[in-house]
C-alpha cells in the first residue's frame, strides 16, 4: 500500500493536469460509466463520505472528510484508491482543494469569456488559492482583486500567489463591491450562509463560479442572478439539489425551475454559447477524487522519504 502526502499530490499533480483529469472525469460521468452512490452526511455535515467506482477500468476510491468551519485548515480528509490490486492512500486535503479548483478551471474555461483579464476572488481560506491557479490555467488573467473579512488574511493571499505569479497584479481589499464591478470571473469559496453581493453589483457579462456552500442553509449567490442568469451549470443536478443551498432555494421557491440546470458534463460534449452573466455551482462530486487519485496511481508516484 502506498501512502502519498500533500506535498506528494502537489508534486504529482500540477493544476493543467488536474484540469484535464477532472474534464475527462465529467464526460466519462455523462457517458454513464461510473456508479456513484449519494455521500453519506454525519453530524450535520460535519463528516462526509463520497465514493465512486469507474467501471470501464474497474477502480473505486472512497474519501472521508472532516469539516471544521471554526478550524485552519477547515477541511481534512482521506482519500483511498483501489484498483488492479493495488492501493492507494492519500492526502485528501490537497486533493479536495485541487480537484475542486480543478473543476472551476474546466467551467471557466467553457464559459468565461475568452479575452477575460480580471478575477475577483471572494474568500481567503484554504479553497482561495486553488481558485485562482485554476482560472489562471485557463485564462490570460493580469489582475486579481483578493477579497475577504479579514484585510491581513486577504493581503498575505495575495502577497504568497504574486510570488507564485509575479506577472499578474494581486490587489487585496474588503469590499466585495469594488472588486466585482468591473471583474470578468468571480470566484466565491467562502462558508457564507448570505449572499455575498447583490444582482446589481455585478457586471452585464461575468462568470461566476461558486464553490464553498456545501449544506442547504449555506448560500454564496443571490437567488435573483440564478432566475435571470443565461446559463446555470451544476456538477451533478442530483447533488445540487440535496447539498447546494442556492440552488435548493431557488428551485424550492419557484425562482429557477429545475429543467434550467445543465450538468457539466453534458455541457462539456455540447457546448453552449454564453451570454450575459454564467453560473457554475458545485458541491463536489467523487469522479473529481477519483480524477487526481487516477493520475497519481498512473505516474508512480513515489512517497517523499520522510525518514
Amino acid at each position: 500500500m502506498k501512502v502519498l502526502s500533500a506535498e506528494d499530490v502537489r508534486r504529482t499533480v500540477p493544476m493543467p493536469a488536474a484540469i484535464a483529469a477532472v474534464r475527462q472525469a465529467f464526460l466519462e460521468l455523462a457517458a454513464g460509466n461510473f456508479v456513484l452512490p449519494p455521500r453519506q452526511i454525519f453530524g450535520d455535515g460535519a463528516i462526509l463520505v463520497m465514493s465512486a467506482y469507474h467501471s470501464p477500468t474497474r477502480t473505486a476510491i472512497v474519501k472521508k472528510i472532516g469539516i471544521a468551519l471554526d478550524q485552519v485548515p477547515a477541511i481534512r480528509a482521506t482519500v483511498i484508491w483501489t484498483g488492479d490490486g493495488e492501493q492507494l492512500v492519500a492526502d485528501g486535503t490537497s486533493i479536495t482543494t485541487l480537484r475542486t479548483g480543478a473543476v472551476v478551471g474546466v467551467a471557466t474555461d467553457l464559459l468565461a469569456s475568452p479575452d477575460a483579464t480580471r478575477l475577483a476572488l471572494l474568500g481567503t481560506g484554504a479553497q482561495a488559492a486553488d481558485q485562482v491557479r485554476a482560472v489562471l490555467a485557463v485564462r490570460r488573467i493580469a489582475d486579481v482583486a483578493v477579497t475577504g473579512r479579514n484585510l491581513d488574511r486577504a493581503t498575505a493571499l495575495a502577497t504568497a500567489l504574486s510570488a507564485e505569479y509575479p506577472e499578474v497584479t494581486f490587489a487585496p481589499g474588503t469590499s466585495i463591491d469594488e472588486s466585482i464591478a468591473t471583474a470578468d470571473i468571480i470566484c466565491c469559496a467562502t462558508s457564507s450562509s448570505t449572499p455575498l453581493f447583490s444582482l446589481e453589483a455585478l457586471p452585464d457579462r461575468v462568470h461566476i463560479n461558486a464553490i464553498g456552500a456545501f449544506r442547504p442553509t449555506m448560500r454564496e449567490l443571490p437567488r435573483d442572478l440564478l432566475a435571470t442568469a443565461s446559463l446555470v451549470l451544476v456538477d451533478q443536478i442530483e447533488a445540487a439539489l440535496e447539498e447546494s443551498g442556492e440552488i435548493i432555494d431557488a428551485v424550492t421557491s419557484g425562482t429557477l425551475a429545475k429543467t434550467a440546470l445543465r450538468e457539466l458534463g453534458t455541457a462539456l460534449t455540447t457546448k453552449p454559447t454564453p451570454t450575459g452573466r454564467t453560473v457554475f455551482k458545485s458541491v463536489g462530486v467523487g469522479p473529481q477524487d477519483w480524477a487526481i487519485a487516477a493520475v497519481l496511481a498512473a505516474s508512480n508516484a513515489v512517497p517523499t522519504d520522510r525518514t
